[in-house]
């Protein structure tokens, strides 16, 4: 299986090119989209990284596929510029999931 990457910079597609990882850089919502749709149109791909700040832009797209497909696994990841996330982020979606606090 491989991962493909969508991703909003250069940057980052480059790092993950470096690391075998082939991909594309896109910006409009409508590109984002494409871009996914082919992806999973193929089958050797089972991990699909996107770009947190694209992820946000078709979270929609994204929850479903999530639901309602076997693979690929999607990974929304930082970019050159960090992540978006707080950093109590994985701890707050525990808290959340089951009701304890960490």
């Amino acid at each position: 299986m491989k991962m493909y990457l969508i991703s909003d910079n250069i940057d980052t597609k480059t790092g993950m090119r470096l690391a075998g990882v082939e991909g594309v850089v896109v910006h409009e919502i409508e590109e984002i989209r494409s871009a996914l749709d082919e992806a999973l149109k193929d089958r050797d791909i089972g991990i699909i990284l996107i770009t947190e700040k694209l992820g946000k832009l078709i979270g929609d797209k994204i929850k479903d596929i999530k639901l309602n497909y076997h693979t690929p696994l999607i990974v929304e990841i930082p970019d050159r510029h960090g992540t978006g996330r707080t950093p109590d982020s994985i701890t707050k979606y525990v808290r959340e999931a089951i009701g304890l606090k960490i």
